[in-house]
């Protein structure tokens, strides 16, 4: 039988979800701070960044960055590039901007409130393209991922990161996830395609591609 002690957590947990895949007002921008100060998130981000080997001159675009953790990697690293990110939150706009106000300043960081099913212009073709644990909200992920290989540069590069937030994930939860990242990468022709993986709890998966035009 469920106790309203029961019903009241499951409730919080829903919400907490919710805010997670999309924050807004202020419980939001704590879930975002949250992330943002949490270690294993910005490990993973981190990580994830150094996979993609930027360099200095390079066009990258995140997708769902969040409270812009891994944005101010890029823009570490593309010192005479150009970084953009999109986030359906603008929530996390405004605090990714406030934590890469320098760059933003500078007109190296670029961050536009939209979704990546109607994604805005970003001039010239990238070089790279990384997504950390938000395919899985994408609508019709394969044919967003035929899109966002359209924008790369010839051989451009882009990596799909999961850590499974699921209750009780496991190895294998993660294992299987990489599989359907693998799958739909594929299917959006993609090739060379590898996994990377993070030793946490639960493990990182990062599966990394290449656009073949090149």
């Amino acid at each position: 039988m469920q106790t309203a002690g029961t019903s009241l957590r499951q409730r919080a947990l829903r919400s907490l979800v919710r805010q997670a895949h999309h924050p807004r007002g202020v419980i939001g921008w704590a879930v975002g701070w949250m992330f943002a100060h949490r270690s294993s998130n910005r490990q993973r981000n981190v990580w994830a960044v150094s996979l993609l080997d930027v360099q200095p001159t390079d066009r990258v675009l995140e997708i769902g960055f969040g409270p812009g953790v891994a944005i101010a990697e890029f823009a570490g690293r593309a010192t005479r590039g150009h970084v953009f990110g999109i986030d359906h939150s603008q929530a996390m706009v405004r605090q990714a901007a406030r934590r890469n106000a320098a760059a933003v300043r500078a007109r190296r960081v670029h961050l536009t409130h939209a979704s990546v099913e109607r994604l805005p212009s970003f001039g010239d073709p990238l070089d790279a393209i990384l997504a950390v644990n938000s395919v899985g909200f994408w609508p019709d992920p394969v044919d967003r991922l035929r899109e966002l290989r359209r924008l790369l540069r010839p051989a451009g590069r882009i990596a799909l990161v999961s850590q499974p937030r699921c209750p009780g994930a496991t190895r294998d939860t993660t294992a299987r996830a990489a599989q359907e990242l693998q799958d739909m990468l594929t299917q959006a022709g993609f090739t060379r395609l590898r996994v990377e993986t993070l030793e946490l709890d639960p493990p990182v998966a990062c599966v990394l591609a290449d656009d073949p035009t090149g």
